[in-house]
């Protein structure tokens, strides 16, 4: 028997009734955890982690091991061209997962580098397309197709660009 745990820790599976294996499970999972599961998760955290400062030898094996420990990952994806390396994208199967690694991780020191390591953010993609100058650029390549096929006598059916 462990001496640190003990049997009254956990609770166990008794087939006459009281707690039921899923219930087991669950107490389990908030122990290790250290809080409950059902806290309310601020809007910003998401399951997909962004990471910054990676040394450029890391190999994905090292991204498992050390991610891994916190969870169960879907997907990592390494930056390999000149502007994304150093960088990675850690997916996890759980939010849960990816906030205790992004709690833990953040500073960690991996090869003489410390790890930046950020909730992926989809909201600032969309924040960085201009969409009135993208709508005014797409307007005036329909009036510079319209004028080009009016001059060639093509077409004269205006609905046709719309």
């Amino acid at each position: 028997m462990n001496p640190f745990v003990s049997s009254h820790d956990y609770p166990t599976f008794d087939p006459r009734g009281g707690i039921t294996p899923q219930e087991a499970r669950e107490y389990a999972m908030s122990l290790s955890y250290g809080k409950s599961r059902s806290v309310q998760l601020p809007p910003m955290v998401n399951r997909i982690l962004y990471v910054k400062n990676l040394p450029y030898k890391i190999t994905s094996e090292e991204m498992y091991d050390l991610f891994g420990k916190y969870g169960a990952i879907r997907q990592i994806r390494i930056g390999t061209e000149q502007k994304t390396r150093g960088s990675a994208y850690v997916v996890y199967e759980d939010i849960y997962d990816a906030k205790e690694a992004c709690d833990h991780l953040q500073g960690f020191n991996v090869q003489g580098r410390y790890l930046v390591v950020l909730y992926h953010q989809v909201k600032n993609i969309a924040k960085r397309i201009d969409l009135p100058k993208e709508e005014e650029r797409i307007e005036q390549l329909r009036r510079q197709y319209k004028n080009m096929t009016k001059s060639s006598g093509e077409n004269d059916d205006e609905d046709d660009l719309n």
